[in-house]
């Protein structure tokens, strides 16, 4: 049976955000950031009550990433057939479902199982939700839809995870679960009210996955995508030995967390109107971050500011690469470009944890930024070279 197309919006409609719909992607960013890492600050409340060591508690954290990695590309290829609100409805109802699951379970093999399908339901989404906010809205505010999903990562991580952690001192780490599993649940009753549904792509008109990658542009940002990593978790993961101390690594990570969110709502506003430009400088403030932990990064004062630099500028770094993602790929190509992305994104935190560790181990803390200052400048000089993969205005302008 041929898949019929949903009729275009008025154009009056498309010069608008659809914020109701946005802000349900927003929550499923949220959503799934929650899933993923919530256990890592339960590490002594799941360890008594599934009798294992609190090791096996953090290795939940690593199937669920190991699991989202492998199946973020072959899955998302295998539904690109489907209309995208069912799908996007069946990940959510997987999240609702899986940690119910993980909030009821006593028996850690259950609850790792239920981890590496949850990891799954979080390749899949990752896949599909940029390009599903690129769809919502007309080309020149395409951006902008983007910056506000992602910011679902950023709250997650500055206000979800603590809260979360909170609730479970509070009420006991089940409760966390259910709640996770409850909101779910009401995600999909908010998808199914605000989200738009949007066709699959038919067999005959579906680019194969290796010409996906092939498409001017998609390459150069996905090297991009990994270089940026890489030079990020291999000082990100150091932070406390790179901090000197507990208290000031607390003191860091606020900084760092605060002014990622300024970096977001900054980006939101430029994305659309000067993409290249606002990348350009983020990659500068990263390499300047790095090159004043590098010099000084002993100072309080120092540490700070770089902090604050870095957190600012990483906070915009994965929207502007996802937006030029979404301008090489096309719309219709946006969920296997960025299946392709995710993976890359993750491969790029592995490698970066990897390459830090053994900086820390054969340098030292203090090497760690010098090693992330080549990567920086690096990617600054492809972004300021590579014209066609990171145009000056965005595509649709």
């Amino acid at each position: 049976m041929p898949v019929t197309s949903t009729p275009p919006a008025p154009a009056a409609e498309t010069a608008k955000l659809p914020l109701g719909g946005l802000l349900a992607l927003f929550a499923a960013a949220f959503t799934a950031v929650m899933t993923e890492l919530l256990p890592a600050g339960l590490l002594p409340q799941m360890s008594q009550a599934l009798s294992v060591p609190q090791g096996a508690v953090g290795f939940l954290v690593t199937g669920y990433a190991v699991a989202s990695f492998l199946a973020a590309i072959p899955v998302t290829a295998a539904l690109r057939g489907l209309r995208r609100r069912p799908v996007l409805v069946g990940v959510l109802t997987g999240f609702a479902l899986l940690n119910a699951v993980t909030a009821l379970s006593s028996s850690y093999p259950l609850t790792f199982g239920a981890r590496l399908l949850a990891g799954v339901m979080g390749g899949t989404l990752w896949a599909m939700l940029v390009g599903y906010a690129a769809r919502m809205v007309a080309p020149e505010r395409r951006g902008r839809a983007i910056a506000i999903v992602s910011a679902g990562i950023t709250v997650a991580l500055c206000l979800g995870i603590p809260a979360g952690t909170a609730l479970a001192t509070a009420a006991g780490w089940r409760a966390a679960f259910a709640v996770l599993a409850a909101g779910a649940l009401v995600l999909v009753a908010w998808v199914c009210w605000k989200v738009p549904d949007f066709p699959g792509e038919p067999a005959a008109e579906r680019l194969p996955l290796r010409r996906v990658t092939t498409l001017p542009g998609i390459r150069t940002v996905l090297a991009v995508t990994l270089v940026v990593l890489l030079a990020h978790q291999a000082v990100y993961t150091y932070l406390a030995p790179l901090a000197g101390g507990v208290a000031r690594t607390s003191v860091v990570l606020l900084v760092f967390g605060v002014a990622t969110v300024a970096g977001v709502w900054v980006t939101g506003v430029l994305v659309d109107r000067r993409p290249r430009a606002t990348l350009l400088a983020a990659l500068v403030l990263v390499a300047a971050a790095m090159l004043a932990l590098g010099l000084a990064g002993r100072s309080a004062a120092v540490l700070l500011v770089a902090a604050a630099l870095w957190g600012a500028a990483f906070g915009g770094v994965p929207t502007l690469l996802q937006s030029a993602l979404i301008g090489a790929s096309g719309p219709a190509n946006a969920d296997v470009a960025t299946s392709l992305q995710t993976t890359v994104y993750n491969a790029g935190i592995a490698a970066g944890s990897l390459t830090g560790g053994i900086v820390l181990e054969t340098a030292g803390a203090g090497a760690l930024p010098w090693t992330a200052l080549p990567l920086a400048a690096a990617a600054l000089v492809v972004v300021a070279t590579r014209r066609h993969a990171f145009p000056t205005v965005s595509p649709a302008g």
